[in-house]
């Protein structure tokens, strides 16, 4: 019996000091919060007294340093110091910045971050022992998306408005530029887009990236797009269509990007009002325009002319393209490039007005082959170099999952749906 005791004993007291040991299974552990950490710009925040401002019309670098406790002979230690990488007088009104001064009473500023892009920042730095500046770089990322679109009028009418998208769509209609006739876009028509968008601070646009892949549905027919680099070496981005084949030819459909229309085509038996309607060949495209519109040499070539008529043709451009083609630009506003210039298609060789004998702004596009003037819209203009043979396998196995991609992109009921006020484009993006 005792011996029973004994080891009841034992047990109980075993028991006992476990239970004292063993925290209740009900009771909530502590937990330690750790506070954190902020850092930007290279800096970590809680090391300084942080003020967010925006530079003020008439402030200059001097005036903001002096505002935050630095005296001017150190302002100008300063200026002199960072002249080789940053000039304090370059800072504009409008520009966001910010100071980090020191935590104590006297906040004095010791470092100044000039905002010059959302990505890009310029740091000056200064203290009793260092003085510099140098330019910081937010990280860039880079996220793939989706758009489609159905369109209700022309593509044109829609750009401007289209708001969210319209560097994109901008983008877009360069690589069909050859292909497709904006201005000749319907109802019913429909595009689809695989693009990248870039952002910094996860939630911050900063712009666009690759257009990896497009589809435009224009009178039930597909054209697709896919971007490629024939040659790593050269690293030249062009487009193709799903067989190999170069959208880029060598001249562009219109000398105006956007927002046109043909106001008068070549005519050999027009009668022309400023003639006191009198019989007088068209044997140019008019482009009618706002004032003002930039027009782009609808191929390379060198500039043959480039001056001013007081009657006829008003500011005019000619180019010369090769032996066998010529392009002439009439009644700009205003010039762009010199004669003997070197220009490369779309680029800005003038702007829409409305000089020499013209009754409203546009340009009058001209075009020679073999040294006779012929109706551009009526040519078959040369392609570019296609894609070459041994390219090939190698172009079909990139653009396969890419043109899978684009056809099963789809409107879907759960994404945004993006009217923009006046717009003519109802567009999704995924």
């Amino acid at each position: 019996m005792k011996n029973l005791l004994s080891i009841f004993s034992i047990v109980f007291l075993l028991v006992s000091c476990k239970s004292e040991i063993t925290p209740p299974q009900n009771e909530l552990s502590a937990t330690v919060k750790v506070p954190k950490i902020v850092q930007k710009y290279g800096f970590k925040l809680d090391d300084y007294t942080v003020f967010h401002d925006t530079i003020k019309q008439g402030e200059s670098f001097g005036v903001i340093l002096d505002r935050y406790h630095v005296d001017y002979p150190i302002i100008n230690k300063i200026a002199t110091k960072v002249k080789d990488t940053f000039d304090v007088r370059m800072v504009r009104a409008g520009k966001p910045y910010i100071i980090l001064a020191s935590k104590d009473s006297t906040q004095k500023a010791q470092v100044f971050i000039y905002k010059n892009t959302k990505s890009i920042a310029t740091v000056v730095e200064f203290n009793d022992s260092i003085i510099h500046s140098y330019k910081y770089r937010k990280e860039i990322k880079t996220v793939e998306k989706e758009a489609i679109g159905h369109i209700y009028s022309s593509f044109s009418e829609s750009m401007d408005s289209l708001g969210i998208n319209s560097n994109l769509m901008n983008e877009v209609a360069d690589i069909y530029a050859w292909t497709l006739d904006f201005l000749k876009l319907q109802k019913g028509d429909s595009f689809k887009i695989v693009y990248e968008a870039q952002y910094i601070d996860d939630d911050t646009f900063v712009g666009y990236g690759k257009i990896k892949a497009a589809v435009f549905n224009h009178k039930g027919k597909d054209l697709y797009a896919y971007r490629f680099v024939p040659d790593p070496k050269k690293g030249i981005v062009e487009y193709y269509d799903e067989d190999g084949n170069m959208l880029r030819s060598q001249f562009l459909k219109s000398p105006i990007k956007f927002q046109y229309r043909i106001s008068s085509r070549y005519n050999l038996t027009r009668k022309i009002a400023l003639y006191n309607n009198k019989v007088k060949p068209h044997k140019g495209t008019d482009f009618a325009a706002n004032y003002g519109t930039p027009i782009m040499a609808t191929a390379s070539g060198v500039v043959t002319e480039s001056a001013y008529r007081k009657t006829g043709n008003g500011h005019y451009v000619k180019v010369k393209h090769n032996s066998t083609y010529t392009t002439q630009y009439l009644h700009m506003s205003r010039r762009n490039v010199k004669r003997g210039q070197y220009v490369k298609q779309g680029d800005i060789i003038g702007f829409v007005g409305s000089t020499g004998s013209s009754s409203g702004n546009h340009v009058c596009y001209r075009f020679w082959k073999n040294g006779r003037q012929v109706d551009p819209l009526k040519e078959k203009l040369p392609a570019a170099e296609p894609l070459k043979k041994e390219k090939r396998p190698t172009f079909f196995t990139h653009i396969k999952p890419l043109k899978t991609q684009l056809d099963n992109i789809t409107y879907k009921k759960e994404i945004e749906e993006l009217i923009l006020p006046t717009t003519n484009i109802v567009a999704f993006q995924n």
